[in-house]
């Protein structure tokens, strides 16, 4: 079972959207070392050319760099058209593009009697704009992939895997757009998983717990003393093993997504978050 495993995942075309950030790139590693064929999406071409180079010299084999935007359609068909012709039909789709942004993020966790008029803290002072940015680059940004490439699919079989976040089943103070972008794409993965079940493609999502990210840095590490602040604190003390995760501890429930050690597993969201979601705080 464990060779054949191996064997399996060897020569699987595998995209990867958010290619250059940390979950994807640590997930883009690991399975190019396995030797899948690798492409990452990037909109940014120097940032695309760079990850991939980098990739390619710590995996020992070529990962490819297709430009594209995840909310352009239009990209998306020329990059799964360019790949056709590299590598052939896709076999494995990871939507790992995502993020949060300081715009829709509220300064204060809660209004309270003392603070309600500091309107620009809370809900009612959240940037419009922020918070579509937010939604249409985790939603959006995964339905439009899984449109486009998922058509190699069909028929054919594959497997989609969604990066979701423990925020889609307990939305946390402060990110709502966030929090509520992340379960959207949680019902769409079920939604999807059922759609595409008669035509042997599979869909299932990870959720990370808490990972100290660039992304979310500014809110778990207090810039003066370099230590955890308040709500890293919580985060930790929510969390049983004690500890923030770390990216490679996501490879492993990916790995089981694209195999056919999970070929009756879909429309599952699968928790990887060190006891976060299990835990109620007594």
């Amino acid at each position: 079972m464990h060779n054949d495993f191996f064997e399996e995942i060897e020569g699987k075309v595998c995209v990867i959207t958010g290619g250059g950030g940390v979950i994807g790139t640590t997930i883009a590693l690991n399975l190019a070392k396995l030797g899948a064929k690798i492409a990452i999406i990037d909109y940014k071409k120097d940032r695309c050319d760079n990850c991939a180079k980098i990739l390619t010299e710590n995996a020992g084999t070529k990962v490819k760099c297709l430009v594209a935007d995840v909310l352009n359609k239009e990209m998306l068909v020329e990059a799964r058209e360019e790949l056709n012709r590299d590598f052939g039909k896709i076999d494995v789709l990871v939507n790992a593009a995502g993020g949060n942004s300081p715009a829709a993020t509220t300064k204060d966790e809660f209004i309270t009697s003392e603070n309600f008029e500091n309107w620009d803290d809370n809900f009612f002072g959240l940037s419009l704009n922020g918070f579509r940015d937010v939604f249409d680059l985790n939603f959006l940004g995964t339905l439009l992939p899984s449109m486009v490439f998922a058509k190699d699919m069909v028929n054919r079989g594959g497997s989609i895997i969604n990066v979701s976040s423990m925020n889609s089943f307990r939305p946390l103070t402060k990110i709502p757009a966030y929090s509520v972008a992340k379960a959207s794409v949680n019902n769409f993965t079920q939604w999807l998983a059922v759609h595409l079940a008669k035509v042997n493609v599979r869909v299932n999502a990870i959720a990370p717990g808490f990972l100290l990210t660039q992304q979310n840095e500014f809110l778990l590490i207090d810039k003066e003393t370099g230590g955890l602040t308040e709500r890293g604190k919580k985060i930790i003390n929510s969390t049983p093993m004690e500890r923030f995760g770390e990216p490679e501890e996501m490879v492993g429930t990916v790995l089981y997504l694209m195999s056919d050690l999970s070929k009756f597993v879909t429309g599952t969201v699968i928790p990887v978050d060190g006891g976060f979601s299990a835990y109620s705080g007594v």
